[in-house]
């Protein structure tokens, strides 16, 4: 990796934000699961919360054009355990959802911690999201079609988010936990190592600040002797 790549990554990783999120409620379409981490990356989201659709989960990188290296998913069974896990964060919660209270998308704050719900295509969020959410907000629409594909309408309310973000210097220092920042320019630095160890599941070797590995020779002896340490990643 050269200096100016090293420099470019970090300063894009310091300024994710640690929160800010989306939870996709039983979207089960893979291509839309990768353009939902595609908006999160360009918005400079760290982390998208996926509920497991009923027809099971399928990740699809297509279309999210490599981004998915850079946005972690955290997979979560039920839609409550998602949510308790955002409130846990201290993150209000914004559900997509036309209902009589629901506000325009630009009337909301985006500047708190905040994780926005998006439902499944055709159906929406469902009625435990509508109840569980703090505010529901919509997209004024002026077409015969009354809603959006999932991925485009996260892409304005995203857009929105950043554009308040920025506003209000959110992205003008890093936020983010150095070990997470350094994980990530580790897996970029050594793809082909973070791949190896996600197949055997085994822990990734030592590293420094820039995602350097500290003992490659001593890592790849452990490897070989079969008694590498394994993983605690979920």
């Amino acid at each position: 990796m050269t200096p100016e790549r090293e420099q470019k990554l970090l300063s894009i990783l310091q300024r994710r934000q640690p929160d800010l999120t989306l939870i996709a409620e039983q979207v089960h379409k893979p291509r839309n699961i990768s353009a939902l981490i595609r908006n999160c990356d360009a918005a400079g989201v760290a982390e998208v919360q996926v509920v497991r659709p009923k027809e099971g989960f399928q990740h699809y990188r297509g279309t999210a054009l490599g981004s998915d290296r850079w946005v972690d998913m955290a997979l979560h069974d039920t839609l409550d355990e998602a949510i308790l896990a955002a409130r846990a964060k201290g993150m209000a919660i914004y559900a997509a959802h036309f209902s009589d209270e629901a506000l325009p998308y630009r009337e909301v704050d985006y500047t708190r911690p905040c994780a926005i719900i998006m439902g499944a295509e055709k159906e929406g969020i469902s009625p435990r999201a509508a109840e569980l959410a703090d505010q529901h907000i919509i997209i004024p629409m002026q077409g015969v079609v009354s809603s959006l594909n999932v991925s485009t309408a996260a892409g304005i309310i995203l857009a929105e988010a950043v554009d308040q973000r920025l506003k209000a210097g959110l992205y003008d220092q890093s936020r983010m936990p150095p070990e997470w920042i350094a994980r990530k320019m580790f897996e970029s630095r050594h793809p082909k190592v973070a791949e190896f160890c996600r197949r055997r599941n085994l822990a990734y070797p030592e590293f420094d600040a820039v995602g350097e590995m500290l003992a490659p020779q001593a890592w790849n002896e452990q490897v070989t002797q079969g008694n590498a340490p394994t993983s605690s990643r979920d």
